[in-house]
């Protein structure tokens, strides 16, 4: 894995194993001080093009995160999926830091452990305290591995589609809320949360129902940021990370706009 992904990834995967305060160095009275950050909530925006995101000199269809959110953050324009531009192969990236050829539809587990299961390893807490949720069901996939040692173990808790995989994709509306009850409830320390609907709607070959639907993701985005400065658990302690896992071909309005699978900058230039 190459490009600043794989840095991300790596930071990722550090970030969890240093979720709960410097787990190891504590142990070895290494450190004096713990970092500020002791929950990350990652979300993925789910296809949406960088020119209709951070790439459009308007904002229009971003306005709470480049409006609102960005003044409070950072944002790097230069961030590249240099792996496989498909969903799975994607998130896969995203959470485990090494880009994998990978069947698309929810067939087969990533190759190798996840953020969630080094973490949970490290801290020897219960899978509640790290969740999966997405709209779409194959996405589950992402809460266990192939390789022997850690299949099957330290496993995060799921939430995915209508009920795992094989059940269909659901509303974002529905993993909106859903997040949010989690997150609530059982106060997870690290998240994933997809929102499937601007890939849907892309899919589709409709442009209008494909930007409103990041401008729709854009303010489940915005509201969740919200919950968080306001949840007295993760205010001024949780790191929120946005992204997609991928992107789009290039072409415009046109009907190059509902693929994406190769190798083109529309496909690779996503978010951060």
């Amino acid at each position: 894995m190459t490009s600043f992904l794989k840095k991300i990834a790596q930071l990722l995967v550090l970030c969890g194993l240093l979720l709960a305060g410097l787990t190891f160095c504590e142990k070895e009275t290494l450190a004096t001080e713990q970092y500020k950050t002791q929950n990350a909530i990652i979300i993925v925006m789910d296809g949406a093009r960088f020119s209709e995101t951070w790439g459009d000199p308007s904002h229009q269809y971003i306005p709470y995160m480049a409006g609102k959110m960005a003044k409070e953050g950072v944002f790097y324009n230069r961030f590249y999926n240099n792996g496989p531009t498909y969903t799975n192969a994607g998130h896969t990236a995203i959470t485990t830091g090494i880009y994998q050829h990978i069947n698309n539809s929810g067939n087969e587990l990533p190759q190798n452990p996840s953020i969630f299961q080094h973490w949970l390893n490290s801290t020897a807490l219960d899978s509640l305290n790290a969740w999966v949720v997405t709209s779409k069901d194959k996405l589950e996939i992402l809460s266990d591995c192939l390789k022997t040692e850690w299949q099957g173990k330290n496993r995060p808790a799921a939430n995915c589609g209508v009920n795992g995989i094989g059940s269909g994709y659901r509303n974002d509306s529905i993993t909106y809320e859903n997040a949010l009850k989690i997150m609530a409830t059982h106060h997870p320390k690290l998240m994933l949360i997809n929102f499937r609907q601007p890939d849907f709607s892309a899919h589709q070959n409709d442009w209008e129902k494909y930007v409103n639907s990041i401008q729709k993701t854009d303010e489940y985005i915005f509201k969740i940021w919200n919950f968080l400065q306001n949840e007295h658990f993760y205010s001024e302690r949780t790191a929120l990370l946005i992204t997609n896992d991928h992107g789009r071909h290039l072409d415009g309005i046109g009907t190059g706009f509902k693929d994406h699978g190769d190798d083109c900058e529309g496909c690779r230039h996503i978010n951060l």
